[in-house]
């Protein structure tokens, strides 16, 4: 691990100082061409009067040798000839202005370009570069733990530098044939649970934290490997008075009029098990229900009947069709209910039947009651069902 770790840490600082120096490379680059450019621009707009200047004084400096040397003709020519040259000579000279010249600009207009360069940047970028980059001898949050759920897989964590001061952490995780690991969770929170998990897949799963009052993240975890053998909770579909999500996890009481128990497509829950319910709600009803039996059973309005244990939405509790004196608080939106059993066998237990009793308990809203519910036949596995007279009611099972 320790070799493991290192040589992927001298991987990650290489990588990471490489790709640095091309963007830096790349930046200064990009503002040598733009102080060039301005360079250009000022020489370009500041020398255009001058070369006009330039030109002017040029054309007035030829013209004045061009009648200099038709002034020495004229003197030099013969005597016939040269009282008409010098008629000529006066005419040309007396049209030409000889003593104008175009407007110079003074000197202390004329631009005179300078590079600007201040030596602190390096200062500042050594000082920056200097304190860039922490090398970790281990992670502060570590993986703690991976519960098997239903299509799913509970994941806790813990602090282990005493120092550090978490606010938030975040959790990735991928298939063991992915390249790339994905956010499943950022929150405060030391656990998770990670649903639409392939049952007997491994799963990496890899935790870092954010320090109280910084905006960067810790060294990631030693990444663990996590399953489930557990098949994922499936509501079973067909069912006119409910709709269902893409993985038939979660059940939306729809329009219909039609009423009844929507129960799971299989016996998925086992005892020993935690089954989990998470509802949205919407007009209550004395006979809705959420809760676990043994069978299903074709024309029942509610799981309020006999071979089932629930919970209506006002936090009665039903076990085989009769109402127990304690009561849970009512069921609100996004809270959760929960069904945890265990085995207390009273009597032998054969494919004839026999008297089989199960330790109860539900949770709901900090509030949880326990009982014995007494069947008349082994149960290694139930189903689970909900039962709601009113639409809006969407309930998410794991």
């Amino acid at each position: 691990q320790i070799k493991d770790s290192a040589t992927l840490t001298r991987d990650v600082l290489e990588q990471h100082f490489s790709d640095l120096k091309g963007t830096l490379k790349k930046l200064l680059d990009e503002r040598l061409t733009s102080l060039l450019q301005e360079v250009d621009v000022i020489e370009q707009e500041s020398i255009k009067p001058l070369d006009e200047c330039q030109k002017l004084i040029e054309h007035g400096v030829s013209t004045a040798d061009d009648l200099l040397r038709e002034g020495e003709s004229a003197v030099d020519g013969d005597v016939g000839q040269q009282n008409e040259k010098l008629c000529n000579f006066t005419k040309k000279a007396l049209h030409i202005q000889l003593d104008s010249l175009p407007e110079v600009p003074s000197l202390v207009d004329v631009p005179c370009l300078s590079a600007q360069l201040d030596d602190c940047l390096l200062t500042i970028l050594k000082n920056q570069i200097f304190r860039h980059g922490t090398v970790a001898s281990r992670p502060p949050v570590q993986l703690e733990e991976f519960v098997e759920k239903p299509g799913g897989i509970l994941v806790r964590w813990c602090k282990v530098d005493d120092d550090f001061t978490p606010q938030d952490y975040r959790l990735q995780y991928r298939k063991s044939t992915a390249s790339h690991f994905e956010d499943v969770y950022v929150g405060s929170e030391p656990e998770f649970m990670v649903l639409h998990i392939d049952p007997n897949v491994d799963y990496q799963f890899r935790v870092c934290a954010r320090g109280d009052g910084r905006q960067e993240w810790s060294p990631w975890s030693v990444p663990q490997i996590g399953r489930t053998t557990l098949v994922p909770h499936e509501w079973t579909t067909g069912l006119e008075g409910y709709s269902l999500s893409s993985r038939r996890n979660i059940a939306l009481r729809n329009d219909s009029q039609s009423c009844g128990v929507l129960y799971s497509k299989a016996p998925t829950y086992f005892c020993g098990q935690t089954l989990t319910f998470r509802q949205t709600v919407g007009q209550p009803d004395r006979r809705d229900s959420l809760g676990v039996c043994v069978e299903q059973r074709n024309g029942d309005d509610s799981l309020q009947r006999d071979k089932a244990v629930c919970i209506s939405t006002n936090g009665a509790v039903f076990v085989n069709g009769k109402e127990m004196t304690n009561q849970l608080p009512a069921v609100t939106s996004g809270s959760t209910v929960t069904f945890d059993m265990e085995v207390v066998q009273l009597g032998p237990c054969s494919n004839e039947g026999g008297n089989f009793k199960l330790r109860v308990t539900i949770s709901s809203n900090n509030r949880e009651v326990v009982f014995d519910w007494v069947l008349d036949q082994c149960c290694g596995s139930l189903y689970f069902g909900c039962s709601f007279s009113y639409p809006g009611w969407k309930v998410l099972v794991f």
